[in-house]
């Protein structure tokens, strides 16, 4: 039997440069109010929408264009004001008391603020009544579900980003069984990278298979598991 390699726990980085992101119609709004930051109702814009649709990426390529650091909404500490703009990825997880005096004060300034999040401010569970009314205030761009051709081209550049050799055939066969989600895609390159190498060989069905196993049932893919598969390589 051909010895499995360790595979080691290396996320890829990810990749937030304007040039990679993916223009869709599930997007275009977004993208239209991020060219217009001089345009923003009280220099707020919230961009929201389902894990991995382009939000953190879309933060990112606003917070370059304006010169600024981008936020992580669980560990922001409010300290003063931003010195250009400010972009706050998972605001929805920022302490209110700091996430309220930071749009304070940058609307004191006039500089703009881009947050992210899962779901529409105004949703959110919040205890502090002025933070409230400020969210419910805020101009939103929501991101859609993304439409087929954006899930091939993202699982496409995924794949060819980890170097991993998929047929056209293969990723049309993946994305027929996958949720229809980008994080899905993402979750799916990640599967293919980790099992091609506990295999120690390309892509196959049985690699293929796996994949769609464990995202329907993630705990299931461990090694044991992976090694009870079916030694069959054929396409269906």
């Amino acid at each position: 039997m051909m010895p499995r390699q360790f595979a080691l726990p290396f996320a890829l980085s990810q990749d937030y440069a304007e040039s990679s992101f993916l223009h869709a119609p599930c997007n275009e709004a977004a993208l239209i109010w991020l060219a217009q930051t001089q345009d923003w109702p009280m220099h707020r814009l919230a961009l929201w929408g389902r894990e991995g649709s382009g939000k953190s990426h879309l933060l990112h390529i606003w917070a370059n264009r304006q010169g600024c650091a981008v936020l992580r909404g669980p560990g922001l500490r409010f300290t003063g004001p931003e010195p250009v703009a400010a972009a706050v990825d998972d605001a929805d997880y920022a302490p209110e008391a700091d996430l309220l005096h930071l749009l304070n004060a940058m609307a004191e300034l006039g500089r703009p603020v881009l947050i992210a999040a899962r779901a529409a401010p105004a949703r959110w569970p919040t205890v502090l009544p002025d933070l409230a009314s400020r969210l419910r205030a805020m101009t939103t761009a929501e991101i859609l579900p993304a439409d087929d051709d954006l899930l091939r081209a993202l699982l496409s550049r995924l794949l060819r980003e980890r170097q991993l050799r998929v047929t056209d055939e293969m990723q049309s066969w993946l994305r027929l069984r996958l949720p229809r989600t980008q994080q899905a895609m993402y979750q799916a390159a990640a599967q293919v990278d980790r099992l091609t190498l506990l295999f120690g060989r390309g892509m196959t069905m049985q690699v293929a298979r796996a994949v769609v196993a464990a995202l329907q049932d993630p705990p299931a893919l461990d090694e044991d598991f992976a090694s009870a598969l079916p030694v069959s390589v054929g396409l269906l």
